[in-house]
């Protein structure tokens, strides 16, 4: 979809719920993986994002095209609802059983499993203690798959801040790794 027919069609979804639908479909699947990385646990993953399209729906008049892709203003949604999720639990992420059942299942050997956990876990961990921006940068880059330019059009940020972003991060995120500065 180009970007003009993306525009078409969210000036179309202020009035007709089914091209909201069309929306919804084309980015509930990015919108659920930002959050899911975000917040470590698919029920309050579902939440958020249940809650993004919710806000998106009830905002949608609102919305005024600038030029920019229609999910960077889904994302910045996602991104405010996770910031004040974080603001209202400060509770440890804990892995749900039915993953650890659905990964052992992969591996066969149970202390391959059990490192490849907590070696995830102190990665998650450690991206968890950065500022959200950067939780942002990585997700979008790693998760998504955004090229800089697009990063940078969600973040609202030039490609030049992004890349500048994404080489700090990673200098920081090493660090955390290497002190282990992030641990409790």
């Amino acid at each position: 979809m180009t970007e003009n027919e993306e525009a078409l069609l969210v000036e179309r979804a202020k009035e007709d719920p089914a091209a909201f639908g069309i929306l919804y479909e084309r980015y509930v699947k990015k919108i659920y993986s930002y959050l899911y990385y975000r917040t470590g646990n698919h029920h309050d993953a579902e939440d958020l994002t249940a809650r993004t399209f919710y806000r998106a729906l009830s905002n949608m008049n609102g919305y005024v095209h600038r030029g920019v892709p229609f999910s960077a203003w889904l994302y910045r949604i996602a991104h405010n609802l996770v910031a004040n999720w974080y603001r209202d639990r400060s509770r440890r992420q804990v892995i749900p059983l039915d993953e650890l059942v659905l990964a052992s299942r992969r591996k066969t050997d149970p202390l391959q499993l059990i490192e490849a956990n907590e070696e995830r876990e102190t990665l998650l961990r450690a991206i968890r203690h950065l500022p959200a921006d950067r939780q942002q940068l990585l997700i979008l880059k790693f998760v998504e798959k955004m090229p800089n330019a697009e990063i940078g059009q969600v973040m609202g940020r030039s490609e030049g801040a992004i890349k500048s972003l994404y080489h700090r991060t990673l200098i920081a995120l090493r660090k955390k790794l290497e002190k282990r500065s992030f641990e409790p």
